[in-house]
């Protein structure tokens, strides 16, 4: 990778297939906007539309492997070893990456929930001032446990809160363990992922998806891939055949899910790791050049954390717009998708801007920050 370029095309679209994946599916819900009773569901395979349409708890998770792979790797170059991380500065440079925009879009969805708007208001078991609370100190899972699903708006905040408090303790464990133990403690996690899932009950929908250990276990999954491309650097043609092997990985998940789980004991999610660690290290031992028809995917990378926190205000206006319009026929939802992700990414290009221009008034008052050991959450940049 260039040091004077720090973007990685090739994990830049990574991210963005993630996003696209997340933004669909949210689309996609049966009660919300599907595609297979549209008028194009009848020409289209059905496993095409499950795997674009179901596959976004999965996305999470990629995302999750990525998180870990980025922010280890930064901590690598910039500080040599994990055992040198400097405290102050990794707190700080999450802070200043993560609490800005969530501030801001916390804000939009409390002026929302104020006003009683379906879909951002609170149930009568929850309230604003605690989703608020639980968002701050991201404890929305357990919030969300105690007191049922949150508002579709808010609920995607349940991810955020599982990567912030494992880099909470992550740096704390790397100063605390000498580095094999460290190594076999993260090997420990990432294998624990099925099982730790298995532990929570099916009948608890909030906590068999928002659990936050087997959310950490991906997590350490992306930290000891990038362990291992500090150690390994394949070959050009090596680093082919890896890319390749972790696509069909992630390729046979999300289009062929059901018969992994059913014939190869449930590994599912083991496979979706393994492949995105394969293919992570593949791109940072030789990141392919930019490619013009790609572009626009990995602009979707780049501005995946913007693109996250505020997707669901227009998926849930383009959901309003439609039943307003076309009342509860499904025959037309296939032709919002592409407007639906189009406007997406403008909002998220919006917030951008909107924090640039903070960053500068912050920068022109107190001074530019310090260099810092990390400057990308799992859903924002990837280097």
């Amino acid at each position: 990778m260039d040091v004077r370029n720090p973007r990685n095309f090739a994990i830049d679209c990574l991210r963005g297939v993630a996003i696209l994946l997340v933004v669909v599916h949210h689309l996609a819900l049966p009660f919300r906007l599907p595609l297979a009773p549209s008028l194009l569901g009848p020409w289209l395979p059905s496993r095409l539309i499950d795997a674009v349409s179901f596959n976004g708890y999965e996305a999470v998770f990629m995302f999750f492997v990525i998180s870990g792979f980025l922010i280890t790797s930064r901590i690598l170059e910039r500080d040599g070893d994990l055992r040198r991380v400097r405290l102050g500065a990794f707190y700080l440079a999450r802070a200043r990456r993560i609490v800005p925009l969530l501030l801001v879009v916390l804000t939009g969805l409390t002026l929302l929930a104020a006003l009683g708007v379906p879909d951002f208001a609170p149930s009568s078991r929850q309230s604003i001032a605690g989703l608020l609370g639980a968002a701050l100190t991201f404890t929305f899972n357990w919030y969300e446990g105690r007191t049922g699903w949150a508002p579709a708006a808010w609920d995607v905040l349940w991810s955020l809160s599982i990567e912030e408090v494992f880099y909470v303790g992550f740096p704390l464990l790397c100063l605390a363990l000498p580095r094999r133990l460290l190594v076999v403690a993260l090997a420990a996690l990432a294998l624990s992922l099925i099982p730790l899932r298995s532990l929570v009950p099916v009948s608890n929908e909030v906590w068999w998806e928002k659990a936050y250990l087997p959310g950490m276990s991906a997590i350490a999954w992306g930290v000891l891939a990038a362990l291992a491309a500090q150690r390994w650097r394949p070959a050009p043609r090596e680093a082919r055949a890896l890319a390749i092997f972790g696509g069909v990985c992630v390729l046979l998940v999300i289009g062929w899910g059901d018969l992994v789980h059913r014939h190869l004991f449930k590994s599912g999610m083991y496979g979706l790791c393994v492949g995105t660690c394969a293919m992570l290290i593949a791109f940072r031992a030789h990141a392919p050049g930019p490619r013009r028809g790609l572009r626009w995917l990995a602009r979707m990378g780049r501005l995946s954390y913007e693109l996250y926190l505020s997707h669901m205000v227009v998926v849930l206006g383009t959901v309003a717009l439609y039943r307003a319009l076309l009342g509860t026929s499904q025959a037309w939802t296939f032709v919002v998708y592409v407007p639906a992700v189009v406007a997406s990414v403008g909002v998220a290009l919006a917030l951008e801007r909107l924090m640039a221009g903070l960053s500068g008034v912050v920068r022109t008052v107190i001074g530019p920050p310090r260099p810092s050991a990390d400057e990308s959450p799992g859903i924002a940049r990837g280097h």
